[in-house]
């Protein structure tokens, strides 16, 4: 199972950064079954496997956290192999249930900031955002949608087949180039996020023109994301570069195919961050 979540994780099957996390603590749940001679065995082997899944991607700041607090949870913390099973049990369902209701907790502090009749312009697919939408629909507000298609990938896609779903919500589909044309009819930009490290904003590729240009005229753009994303220190964000036959099936002669998974947009171009801690400026 953890080889498979690693595989997993590299093909980006599961692209919410959230989700990755949750997937890849859940898959150390493998190693309670398995016989150890030791417990400085066991911890080698915990250590081993949370590192693949850690580097399975790189890029994500959840994931990196994470592993991080199952192996602060164990490693150096028990004197046997059953004393280490248990605190890794523990610390999986803490780390696990940390993200879920960190990103819970933050679509609803985001779900208050809508307004009734309001527009907005969306990049990518967002979890969190989703629920945030779905959120302040259910509470009443009658709201509008326009969202990019996030190429090469489509996953703005999904979310629009999602937010079609939802009562109260009239949503556009559009193409990434349109996002400038649509600007002057949004009162403002909502994303998600991959990471904040070190004061640079990490999401999905496509985000930093869309925030330049809403900065440009004067579109506030909102952020919103689990506190546990926001890195200060330890975190040394790397980029990935996806597979050319995603942006072009026959072969490339005579150039090459950038296709690069993320952008960095300066924070300093964001109005505010909503987190499950509540409300960041920068």
């Amino acid at each position: 199972m953890i080889d498979e979540t690693v595989e997993e994780i590299r093909a980006m099957q599961s692209h919410s950064s959230s989700v990755v996390a949750v997937k890849a603590t859940r898959a150390l749940r493998e190693l309670l079954d398995r016989e150890f001679t030791s417990v400085e065995a066991y911890e080698r082997t915990l250590e081993h496997n949370a590192g693949a899944l850690r580097r399975a991607n790189p890029s994500h700041a959840s994931l990196h956290n994470a592993m991080r607090g199952v192996l602060d949870a164990v490693v150096g913390e028990t004197g046997s192999v059953d004393d280490a099973k248990e605190a890794t049990a523990r610390a999986i369902d803490e780390v696990v249930e940390d993200i879920e209701a960190g990103k819970h907790r933050a679509a609803v502090h985001a779900a208050e900031t809508f307004s009734d009749g309001e527009t907005f312009l969306t990049h990518d697919y967002s979890s969190t955002v989703m629920e945030a939408v779905r959120t302040a629909c259910a509470e009443g507000a009658e709201l509008t949608a326009y969202c990019t298609e996030a190429r090469p990938r489509y996953l703005g896609r999904k979310s629009a087949r999602e937010m079609a779903q939802v009562e109260g919500l009239e949503t556009h589909l559009m193409v990434d180039g349109a996002a400038g044309i649509h600007l002057s009819e949004v009162d403002r930009v909502v994303l998600g996020m991959t990471c904040i490290v070190n004061e640079r904003y990490y999401n999905r590729v496509g985000t930093f023109p869309i925030v330049a240009a809403a900065q440009h005229e004067g579109v506030p753009v909102t952020v919103v994301g689990s506190g546990a994303k926001i890195i200060e220190d330890g975190f040394q964000f790397e980029n990935e570069y996806r597979s050319p036959i995603e942006v072009l099936l026959e072969p490339a002669e005579g150039f090459e195919i950038e296709n690069p998974a993320y952008d960095e947009t300066p924070v300093d171009l964001i109005d505010r961050v909503i987190t499950d801690q509540g409300v960041r400026t920068y």
